[in-house]
């Protein structure tokens, strides 16, 4: 059975981009009899807010879009993140980092907006010696990952847009799999909650797309199923600009406020098609 997901965090009202994931989501699901979930995202509690989950839940019904019930608060899943993390250490791919963000900046570059790939630094630690400070440090896990490809070998994953696609983690560098403020992060926690909701379908922005390097590599190493992946492209704002959750002109709450109806705007999305670049999308006027 296809089982598809719509994953958002709760630390903004929902715009129109997510609006289309969700509507493209639900359409692939229904459309093959499948199944159609929702999953909060909710680990990083310095972010994350109640009042937010309600508005997700309250703006997917505003577009008419039905989920499975109950669904999925990622917070729930903590011990099974931990566990995954775990895995990956016992298996000699982890190390503690110590480096800040202005630490990392300094040293490693990148496009202005784009974050910079991290350089290793305390990948070349002596173990005893990370160990000593990771007792008595602040510090993140990161995965690293010329090690982890080593062990997983040559590794693909296939895009509705893209085809086959050769599997490049290095390109994301050593990631973080966890920090002490939010436990395990996105990344681990996507990987291990796809494997554990046995999602098929994985429809989400281009924007992602090159996380996904990273996750089929997680999977391998975690010994999880692959996902069949479609990256559709973005929705604008009218300046060209990417929608953010900081836009509150473009969250679904607003245009609910003013008459706009989900189901009519849901069909909207449909038309659009799933390809090609990214794009304004023009509504007619209230």
């Amino acid at each position: 059975m296809l089982i598809s997901r719509f994953a958002p965090s709760p630390t903004g009202l929902l715009h129109l981009g997510h609006a289309w994931s969700a509507v493209l989501a639900h359409n692939r699901a229904r459309a093959a009899g499948g199944q159609f979930l929702l999953r909060i995202e909710d680990i990083d509690g310095d972010r994350c807010r109640p009042q937010f989950v309600e508005a997700i839940v309250a703006d997917l019904r505003w577009l008419g879009l039905d989920f499975a019930e109950p669904f999925l608060l990622q917070s729930t899943r903590r011990p099974a993140h931990a566990a995954a993390l775990r895995q990956l250490a016992e298996a000699g791919l982890t190390y503690p980092c110590f480096c800040t963000r202005a630490d990392i900046a300094a040293v490693a570059s990148a496009p202005h907006g784009v974050a910079p790939v991290y350089p290793g630094t305390c990948r070349a630690l002596a173990q005893d010696v990370a160990a000593a400070r990771a007792e008595r440090e602040q510090h993140a896990i990161r995965l690293a990952v010329d090690r982890a490809v080593d062990r997983a070998g040559r590794l693909v994953w296939e895009d509705s847009l893209a085809g086959e696609v050769l599997a490049q983690p290095e390109l994301t560098g050593d990631i973080v799999l966890a920090r002490r403020d939010i436990g395990v992060g996105y990344m681990l926690a996507a990987v291990v909650d796809d494997g554990f909701q046995g999602v098929t379908d994985v429809v989400r922005g281009r924007d992602l797309f090159d996380s996904t390097h990273v996750q089929r590599l997680l999977q391998a190493l975690l010994g999880l199923p692959v996902p069949r992946y479609h990256h559709h492209p973005l929705l604008l704002a009218a300046d060209g600009r990417r929608l953010a959750k900081r836009d509150r002109s473009e969250a679904l709450a607003a245009l609910r406020a003013r008459g706009v109806s989900g189901p009519g705007l849901a069909d909207r999305l449909r038309r659009e098609a799933p390809f090609g670049p990214d794009r304004v999308l023009q509504l007619d006027p209230v």
